[in-house]
């Protein structure tokens, strides 16, 4: 109500200085063309003119679309199909996300020569190519997609390589996402597909190597971050324990690690081993006494009584260890194989006694057996391997075993 008393109060307003100019500028119009004139007053003649103006203008814009029919229907008829194939569009993602992949696969191809977004239409429709199984038709649709889009390499490539690794055929996915690594890198998601490419192939290094970035893009967990990297290194380390020609990669792979991977128990295990095999029974001596003196654990006491470097200062070393844990089985038994290295074979006997009393183990009445026998005393010996042997046997798993009746039944069928 307020606009229309303003609208209406500024139209008297300009209705009335345009009457005051009318009364105080007088002037007239004369237009004369051979024997004829034509006179009118001079407001009066302005608004015929600014009329003919308007009617002129409007004269020339319908004159001009008529000349032009042709291309205005070409216009016209475009918008028409982009409107028609974005609904198309529309329908195929919506069965896409369905699970209905032959609809979704026709509408989107149907509607990408005429789509705003070809692209996307492509590679969905790659996608639901795919998961039909036509793998052909999906490699057909990704070609497509790169020639529709200028600049769609590194979509194209993602969505390749994602396929790819769904049909398991890893090495292919590893070495597109290695070419699209070197030209996008630290891509989320080409970083989160390496990984899986890596995993897929057993390729370690690779994934060792990835960790930091991944960890830097926040895309994998802390607890994600070292299983990956324990079940690299170990695995790394194994495959070079099997090689000891190269020793200095294994060495190299150690130093590299983590430092909370270098407590882990049993990346120490196969550390040692690969120096063992490589003929670094030093450094591997020196990693095993470290190792104990940070946090003991039974494996590496066991581990170390097996080295054969400096028998006689090992010894010493593991009798101080005693001091310490005056019980504990495992390293008496190591103490009782020291003692062998070093011929103290009383010493010897009375550490693998030890170890017996405090957990009966096969192994300690295997290794009392073995001195008896070489000691001569040939009753204590074969009494320690009955005592191993029946320790053994209740380690094993329980499964049915054969019993005399049956079997006496069976030789008197057979005769």
């Amino acid at each position: 109500m307020r606009k229309l008393i303003l609208i209406v109060v500024l139209g008297l307003a300009l209705g009335a200085l345009f009457g005051q100019l009318m009364m105080s500028v007088p002037g007239y119009w004369l237009v004369r063309v051979g024997d004829t004139s034509f006179q009118t007053s001079f407001w009066f003649g302005l608004v015929l003119l600014l009329a003919a103006f308007i009617v002129l203008h409007f004269a020339l814009r319908l004159l001009m679309r008529l000349t032009r029919p042709v291309s205005r229907f070409k216009v016209w008829n475009s918008r028409a199909r982009n409107r028609t194939a974005m609904k198309r569009t529309v329908r195929g993602l919506v069965a896409l996300a369905e699970g209905r992949w032959k609809k979704a696969e026709k509408s989107l191809v149907k509607a990408a020569d005429d789509s705003s977004t070809p692209l996307v239409n492509y590679l969905s429709a790659a996608l639901a190519a795919h998961y039909q199984g036509r793998y052909e038709q999906a490699d057909t649709l990704l070609k497509r997609a790169h020639l529709s889009t200028e600049g769609a390499d590194t979509a194209v490539g993602m969505m390749q390589a994602q396929l790819m690794l769904d049909r398991q055929q890893y090495e292919e996915a590893l070495a597109i996402l290695t070419r699209l690594d070197r030209h996008l890198p630290n891509h989320p998601q080409v970083l989160k597909q390496l990984k899986q490419a890596y995993l897929s192939v057993s390729d370690w290094d690779g994934l060792r190597r990835l960790m930091p970035r991944l960890a830097a893009q926040q895309l994998i967990s802390r607890e994600e971050r070292e299983q990956l990297e324990l079940r690299a290194y170990r695995e790394l380390i194994g495959q070079e324990a099997r090689n000891p020609g190269d020793i200095e990669r294994v060495r190299n792979l150690w130093a590299d690690m983590p430092d909370h991977l270098r407590t882990n128990t049993d990346l120490i295990v196969l550390y040692a081993e690969a120096l063992v095999r490589g003929n670094e029974e030093g450094i591997a001596e020196r990693l095993l006494r470290h190792s104990l003196k940070e946090h003991w654990d039974s494996r590496l006491v066991l581990r170390y009584g097996l080295l054969d470097v400096d028998a006689r200062r090992q010894l010493v070393v593991a009798e101080k260890w005693l001091q310490e844990r005056p019980n504990d089985p495992d390293l008496l038994l190591t103490l009782g194989r020291l003692s062998l290295r070093n011929a103290y074979w009383g010493k010897a006997q009375e550490y693998f006694e030890a170890s017996q009393r405090q957990r009966p183990s096969g192994v300690a009445c295997a290794e009392l057996a073995r001195l008896y026998a070489n000691l001569g005393e040939h009753q204590k010996s074969q009494l320690f391997y009955r005592q191993s042997v029946e320790l053994l046997d209740k380690s094993l798993p329980s499964l049915p075993q054969p019993s005399e009746e049956p079997h006496e039944e069976k030789k008197s069928k057979t005769a």
